[in-house]
């Protein structure tokens, strides 16, 4: 299973789903070493296509890093942190997230949109 570590040591993602709020925005970036790439790919396109027709997902895009980086960047907007949770905790993902390679690590976090 991939490494799950806090982009925000002092909010982990956890403890971002008690609060209820909405709609949000997960942001999570993963470091993928080269030689993992595709099967990351067909691991998290599984999953994204399990993610889509969950109750209370709105969109998601997958970002790479440029310049040979390793990073990859999924930008996912639901309803609620309630629908995310649900989603996230249901057994079907948790199973698909099991298989991903203990090298790869993840950075997931919660964000509101605000008016700038």
């Amino acid at each position: 299973m991939a490494e799950l570590q806090s982009l925000d040591p002092t909010t982990p993602m956890f403890a971002q789903f008690k609060e209820e709020t909405g709609p949000i925005v997960l942001a999570n970036t993963f470091v993928v070493p080269k030689e993992r790439t595709e099967a990351f790919l067909a691991l998290f396109r599984r999953q994204a296509e399990f993610m889509r027709a969950q109750p209370g997902f709105v969109s998601s895009q997958l970002h790479k890093g440029t310049a040979g980086s390793q990073l990859l960047m999924n930008v996912a907007v639901w309803e609620s942190t309630e629908a995310l949770a649900t989603a996230f905790g249901s057994p079907e993902f948790q199973r698909m997230a099991a298989e991903f390679p203990d090298d790869i690590v993840s950075y997931p976090h919660i964000f509101e949109q605000i008016d700038a």
